[in-house]
């Protein structure tokens, strides 16, 4: 189905009542309204805390979308990547050749660059912690409660780096009595899941604890055809662990550790056109298989604790302490070419450490001005060493043209932050907003790149870059909103906000060929102007949710890969990192989710992005027209109808097919053709028995025409590779759920 038959389809359903945005997703659990619509047709409340206050998703003048975790069962949602095609104009996949590393977008706002000397450009949250690093952040969707994506800046409200959005993880609430759950799945490609959760609270309910843990594996979706290994085969295993104490009403302390750990092979890349250093490789059929001289090595290990501390101080005031320790370490092997040969055969060792603390202040007197304010303190630090072998097999090397390089150091940050965001509800129509960030951040350099003899990295031959820096900034960010509820059921809005992502340095630094690459990255900007509208119909049966934006952005910060030529002659190249200049984002988002009847759910939505570069200078001359936004397709939705039928026992059997579109994507910034995904259609369905209070079977099927897909790939033409790693085939699989 082409995109008019999407937009044609999504028309016919959300033109028959008028324009609008975000939907609630249906559940029943922790995060949706306490009491049962009195009509069976009605859809459920969802409770949100977008604005680090409770409220319901249609209340609060934010474009965001809400997850429950019936919904997220529902959905077959296994880890954060799953969102993609569920929230309007976000992108989210894994990275490359890995399963746990995540690459996020949000209206054409991320960070593609997982090393560590660049944030990501939409925040992830684990519990109101901040997850620096991208590694393992693709957070498998285990004991959650509910899930909510924020779009555009959310800097009044959110960690550091939210100049494109924020992704909220939140955890199962501590229970009040002793209960737990066990889920088993099995399924094609060798699919052999565990996700299990306990729980309970001493008698008078002064202590309370969960343990709750996933062990996911599969075969992958390919085959190292040198070494007979398979490529990209799922083995990760988590674990989070809370204890709280709960000795009043007023006062309470919880601390969390959760780790995961993944030591999953690459997932494999495909080569699209014959290497013109090793012509004799043809490119295989296969999306998935290659043919790499290299180990296989992708393991990643991610660990963190939290302390989270609240206190109503009065009947007006309660009070929020977060205090967080995080890290990850990263090993990987990185085969470019793919090929038995060492055209680009890259090893990568990462590591970071981080310290957050967050005080938090929420005021509610009852009255008409409500609102949070609180102080924020980040320190990272993050390390790495990369070698890489260029043209080190024969017969380059015997001819003098391989190259052997290093790139290491560290990249220290210090964030220190002030916000407060109030409302004040001028009369029972009129409610403003107002918000107000201030920013101070620091990032420091130790950046060390080096030419070496051989492959032993043993003798430096060239200093590329040997440096120390520091970089400070300040930012003011503001916000403001005016919404107007026209009637109970109808919510208008108009917003003003502004996002901010720090600068640093450049960690591939090369100061002999480009010099301009070892001055420090200029901070980008986001100024987002917004209007939007949430609406429910027919008693609650349909809720339709939309927001209309234009985003200027500044400085924008990309990461590419430089050529130049080498005193022999040859060409050599590096990974910069740059402000490319200034753009504009504009778009539209739609939700809806419609209940015509107590047994079907028509539920959707779509997005359309218009992005254009205004200036984007290339040695000095300005290329704005022949380049393009990368992980922004102009149009892309998906529509879900759901059946459920009542049987006894109190049970139930719930059918849902799902079909998902997206446009054109440029996932990289060289805008090659080959790499470049054009529009597909993704069929997914599931099927759902409730069998009585306890046990529930579950068979999901996605991707069920088999479609094949590009999410990423590289292309770095000075050494003739052209590769592309694609989405999952089609995977059927059965669960088993027992709760108690």
């Amino acid at each position: 189905m082409k995109r008019t038959n999407l937009s044609l389809a999504i028309g016919v359903a959300t033109s028959l009542f008028c324009a609008a945005p975000l939907y609630a997703q249906q559940g029943s659990d922790a995060g949706t309204a306490a009491a049962k619509p009195a009509n069976a047709k009605q859809l459920d409340q969802v409770i949100v805390t977008a604005r680090k206050r409770e409220e319901t998703l249609q209340d609060v003048p934010i474009a965001v979308s809400a997850f429950t975790a019936a919904t997220l069962f529902k959905q077959n949602v296994q880890n954060l990547s799953d969102l993609q095609g569920k929230v309007p104009s976000l992108q989210i996949y894994a990275a490359r050749g890995s399963n746990t590393t995540l690459t996020a977008y949000i209206r054409g706002v991320g960070q593609a660059d997982p090393t560590w000397g660049f944030d990501p450009g939409v925040g992830i949250y684990l519990d109101d912690v901040y997850l620096a690093r991208p590694q393992g952040a693709a957070l498998d969707v285990f004991d959650v409660s509910r899930i909510e994506v924020l779009r555009g800046p959310q800097g009044t409200l959110y960690g550091k780096n939210t100049i494109g959005g924020a992704i909220k993880y939140i955890s199962n609430p501590l229970p009040l009595k002793t209960g737990g759950s066990l889920e088993v799945t099995a399924g094609t490609h060798g699919e052999k899941d565990i996700k299990a959760s306990v729980g309970g609270a001493s008698a008078d309910r002064v202590w309370r604890g969960r343990l709750a843990v996933a062990s996911e594996h599969n075969d992958g979706f390919g085959t190292d055809l040198l070494s007979g290994s398979r490529n990209g085969n799922k083995n990760t295993n988590a674990a989070r662990a809370t204890l709280g104490f709960f000795p009043s009403s007023t006062f309470n302390a919880q601390i969390e550790f959760d780790g995961v750990r993944d030591n999953s092979n690459p997932r494999g890349a495909k080569m699209l056109i014959a290497n013109k250093f090793d012509p004799a490789y043809a490119p295989l059929s296969s999306d998935f298989n290659t043919r790499s001289g290299m180990a296989q090595l992708n393991h990643t290990k991610m660990y963190g604790s939290a302390l989270t501390m609240n206190w109503i101080a009065s009947e007006d005031w309660s009070l929020k302490s977060v205090t967080a320790v995080r890290g990850s370490s990263t090993d990987t092997n990185i085969d470019f070419d793919t090929l038995p040969e060492k055209i680009a055969d890259v090893n990568a060792v990462y590591s970071d450490h981080q310290f957050s603390q967050e005080l938090q202040a929420n005021y509610d007197a009852g009255g008409s001005v409500h609102g949070v304010a609180g102080l924020y303190y980040f320190d990272g630090t993050a390390n790495g060493e990369i070698h890489n072998i260029f043209l080190g097999s024969p017969p380059y090397s015997t001819l003098g043209y391989s190259l052997y390089g290093s790139t290491g150091g560290r990249m220290g940050t210090k964030s220190y932050a002030g916000y407060g965001d109030f409302s004040w509800d001028i009369d029972p129509s009129w409610s403003l907003d107002v918000g107000l960030r201030y920013t101070h951040e620091t990032k420091t350099a130790v950046i060390r790149n080096f030419g070496y003899a051989d492959a032993s990295f043993q003798t430096p031959i060239a200093t590329l870059a040997d440096f120390s820096g520091s970089h400070a900034t300040s930012n003011l960010s503001p916000k403001v909103s005016l919404d107007w509820s026209a009637n109970g059921q109808m919510k208008f809005y108009a917003s003003y906000s502004e996002g901010f992502h720090s600068g640093g340095y450049n960690i591939r630094a090369n100061c002999v060929a480009v010099p301009a690459s070892c001055r420090p990255i200029n901070d980008e900007k986001v100024q987002s102007f917004e209007l939007g509208s949430k609406m429910t119909f027919f008693d609650d049966a349909l809720m339709m949710n939309t927001a209309l934006f234009h985003n200027i952005y500044s400085n924008i910060q990309l990461s590419v890969f430089t050529s130049y030529t080498l005193p022999n002659g040859s060409q050599g190249f590096f990974g910069d990192f740059t402000n490319a200049g200034k753009g504009h984002i504009d778009g539209l988002e739609e939700e809806f989710a419609w209940k015509p009847s107590d047994s079907w759910t028509l539920s959707g939505q779509f997005a359309y992005l218009h992005t254009k570069y205004t200036e984007f200078l290339s040695g000095g001359v300005n290329i704005a027209d022949q380049q393009r936004f990368t992980n922004a397709p102009k149009w892309a939705g998906g529509l879900s109808l759901e059946h459920t039928r009542q049987l006894g026992n109190g049970g139930s059997l719930t059918a849902r097919v799902n079909y998902t579109y997206q446009g054109m994507v440029f996932p990289e910034t060289t805008l090659s053709p080959l790499i470049a995904q054009g529009g597909y259609s993704l069929w997914n369905a599931g099927l759902i028995w409730r069998i009585n209070r306890p046990w529930t079977l579950s068979l999901q099927g996605t991707n069920l025409a088999d479609k094949s897909y590009r999410t990423t790939g590289y292309n770095i033409g000075v050494l003739g590779i052209y590769t592309g790693f694609y989405g999952a085939p089609r995977m059927v699989t059965l669960s088993a759920r027992y709760t108690f």
